[in-house]
């Protein structure tokens, strides 16, 4: 059973942030520099907000966010941000985001996960597919050496992702921040060097 209000939770309140997942974006950009000042961004599956908060502070005012999510958020403050409230592989949806942005994205991010079942087998793909749904969106959406990081559930489908992963990108390495609950069968695939679509 894991425990909702661990330290990261209580500090995520603390500090102003939608979600504890904030410090796990924290602590990525920190140590692999995934977004810059003045990039453009990408966060697919952005619901309640936490990883939109950290984008938008990275990125400053010469950035843009573009959140999208099938569930609802509540809004960001910045002419710099916009929320789809739209599914990942909605077709109109690249387009318009590149029409809000300006230009290809320089990063696509993605904290999301799968409705769970408690079936950790079907949890997995379910996770898989939705980083694959997620880099079909980066795929038309991304620059040419952008970046794309995605959460995935551990589990037999993560090596099929990565050498999908692998046709698209230069460099992929998969990474477990420490603001993951110890429990926690969550990783992300760090991808790098964007090939184009």
């Amino acid at each position: 059973m894991y425990k909702r209000k661990d330290a990261f939770y209580a500090k995520a309140k603390k500090e102003g942030y939608r979600s504890r997942a904030a410090y796990k974006l924290l602590e990525l950009s920190e140590a692999e520099k995934v977004v810059g000042p003045g990039n453009f961004v990408v966060d697919a599956g952005a619901s309640p907000g936490g990883w939109s908060q950290v984008l938008l502070g990275l990125v400053g005012k010469r950035g843009k966010v573009a959140a999208v999510d099938i569930l609802p958020m509540g809004p960001l403050p910045g002419e710099n941000f916009r929320f789809f409230p739209r599914d990942v592989t909605d077709p109109a949806l690249p387009s318009e985001i590149i029409a809000f942005l300006g230009r290809s994205a320089d990063a696509v991010v993605s904290d999301a996960a799968p409705n769970t079942t408690g079936i950790p087998f079907a949890d997995q793909a379910r996770s898989a597919d939705l980083v694959l749904s997620v880099l079909t969106l980066a795929r038309k959406t991304l620059r040419e050496g952008g970046t794309f990081i995605a959460k995935i559930f551990e589990g037999a489908e993560v090596d099929d992702v990565v050498r999908e992963l692998r046709a698209s990108f230069g460099h992929v390495r998969r990474i477990r921040p420490a603001a993951t609950r110890k429990e926690s069968f969550e990783l992300y695939l760090l991808a790098r060097n964007f090939r184009g679509g």
